[in-house]
């Protein structure tokens, strides 16, 4: 009983001591559990390193596929230069074509005609003989040295020339003068939606006046149940003018409020 009493009394003496191991004990059993951790971060560490690796080399190999272009691409770039060596023979005979036809336009507007074919020469006008000329040489004797032949002459030549500028006179004379005209729109406003347009039209049709053609006519609606009379009329600029059309037709004060140009053009 002894022994066993101080065997726990010893027990209790070395408590600090287990206490201690015992702290030991625990600061071991964490670095034991720490080590599968730092195991696990390196491997994760080593795994990017591989992944940027793999991802390096696979771009070094789509790099090196851009720099070799493959079979397709060059069949294409192949097609591409035949189609535009194409296009080139296209040009190149528009172009001719466009040469041809302007030299041809050049010779037309020159007063040469048509042009001459290639290979050929043209033709040398053919000139008359001067008859004039050898009857004077055949008529030296005869010549007057006083100058009544020429004066003659001179007297012939003007007489002709008076002729011709009269006969030129007379025929332009009895070409027709170009006539100015206009077409008219005119927009004639009733008073109110009891007016009765048509013998409102009939009334405006009445105006009569040489240089003046009333054409057509239609109801437009305005607003309220009301419409305005258009009318379209051809007039000629020397005889007629839109101010007197208008007054006369204003002048109808028991239909016509008002009348507006609608479109003016000449024709």
């Amino acid at each position: 009983m002894a022994a066993a009493a101080m065997a726990h009394e010893k027990l209790w003496q070395e408590k600090s001591t287990m206490n201690a191991a015992e702290k030991t004990y625990y600061e071991y059993m964490a670095k034991i559990n720490s080590v599968p951790s730092q195991c696990t971060l390196a491997s994760e560490i080593s795994k990017a390193r591989q992944h940027i690796k793999n991802s390096l080399e696979r771009m070094d190999g789509i790099a090196a596929l851009a720099a070799s272009p493959g079979a397709e691409l060059l069949d294409r770039l192949s097609s591409v230069e035949k189609e535009n060596e194409k296009l080139r023979s296209i040009i190149d005979g528009l172009n001719n074509l466009v040469i041809d036809l302007h030299e041809r336009v050049r010779s037309l507007e020159s007063g040469s005609g048509k042009p001459a074919a290639a290979g050929k020469p043209a033709a040398a006008p053919k000139t008359a003989a001067p008859a004039k000329k050898v009857e004077a040489e055949d008529d030296d004797d005869d010549v007057d040295l006083f100058g009544s032949e020429d004066e003659d002459e001179d007297k012939a030549a003007a007489e002709l020339r008076e002729k011709r500028l009269a006969e030129y006179a007379a025929k332009k004379s009895k070409k027709p003068a170009l006539i100015a005209k206009s077409n008219v729109i005119l927009d004639i406003k009733p008073w109110d939606d009891e007016t009765d347009m048509k013998v409102m039209e009939q009334e405006v049709r009445k105006i009569n006046a040489d240089g003046l053609l009333l054409g057509a006519a239609k109801l437009v609606p305005l607003a309220y149940g009301i419409h305005k009379l258009q009318m379209s009329c051809v007039i000629e600029d020397d005889k007629i003018s839109v101010d007197w059309l208008q007054e006369e037709i204003e002048k109808i004060e028991d239909y016509v409020q008002s009348v507006d140009i609608a479109a003016f053009n000449k024709i």
